[in-house]
């Protein structure tokens, strides 16, 4: 395989289970960068939190955030924004203040909660961002979201917010479930949405065929990510429905996973293939 392209989740998957890239993982990075392969994010997370990891990296590439409802340069400028409705979006917000759950907004790049209570202040913490405090007035704030996001307590909770969307709204929107360190993520955007949609339109503006292309991830929101991709890997830690689309199964977000699918990549270059032989292999993927 002649790779061009690579694409990274970042919670469970390029971040570790401290919320930091490792050393290794930061070499190989740049190695499979300066070897001529585009390598970008591709994330659940705001735009300014991919931004400030992008830069560590030294990547100049245009950022797939938001699940791809956002894809937008690091130096700024904006490829594809697909914002929720706002009609829609004060919908959900009806259905969470209802039920008592967490959902916090994202409008014009800024993470706008109810209170600053553990979830928003553990989720601020996460992404490197300031969550702003609106009380009640966030069930009725003004603007298309780029993204919404519940969390829940439990993987039962999250499993009733996920029903309950899908009961209600249907094809309005794009729902799913991500992980982080202790927290679980219900995901909503724009039913047009996804990180795999956003893949697809990045590579042909670069003229990459999906076989030059790897994906990487662990959760429910990179199942279309590694479907737009020619070599699919899941994480160890990811989560089954990830494993079941994925050619490769490398290892754990917490043992370089990462770094060495992209090592064993890289070293397989001039034949064009990927031994990738410390990892485990799966069937190619049904059409």
């Amino acid at each position: 395989m002649s790779l061009k392209l690579i694409a990274i989740d970042l919670d469970g998957t390029l971040l570790n289970s401290k919320n930091a890239i490792s050393p290794r993982t930061e070499a190989a990075i740049r190695r499979a960068a300066e070897s001529g392969i585009v390598v970008t994010i591709a994330t659940g997370r705001m735009y300014r939190s991919a931004l400030a990891i992008a830069k560590k990296l030294d990547l100049d590439v245009p950022l797939i955030t938001y699940n791809g409802a956002l894809v937008r340069s690091v130096s700024g400028k904006v490829y594809y924004h697909r914002p929720i409705p706002e009609k829609l979006s004060h919908e959900i917000m009806m259905l969470f203040k209802e039920m008592r759950w967490h959902i916090q907004t994202y409008i014009d790049d800024t993470l706008y909660v109810r209170h600053l209570d553990e979830k928003a202040k553990a989720y601020a913490t996460i992404a490197g961002v300031e969550a702003i405090p609106l009380g009640d007035a966030l069930y009725t704030i003004k603007g298309e979201p780029t993204k919404m996001l519940g969390i829940a307590d439990s993987p039962e909770e999250a499993g009733a917010m996920y029903e309950y969307l899908n009961a209600d709204f249907g094809t309005k929107l794009f729902i799913a479930i991500s992980q982080a360190p202790n927290a679980i993520y219900v995901e909503i955007c724009h039913p047009e949405v996804s990180k795999g949609k956003a893949l697809t339109m990045l590579a042909q503006s670069l003229s990459i065929k999906k076989e030059e292309i790897m994906a990487i991830g662990d959760s429910g929101n990179d199942v279309s990510l590694l479907d737009a991709a020619g070599l699919p890997v899941a994480m160890a830690n990811a989560r089954p429905e990830v494993k079941e689309r994925a050619q490769i199964i490398t290892k754990s977000n917490d043992e370089d996973g990462v770094a060495l699918v992209i090592e064993s990549a890289l070293n397989a270059r001039p034949q064009n293939t990927c031994s990738c032989a410390l990892l485990s292999h799966q069937e190619p993927r049904k059409p």
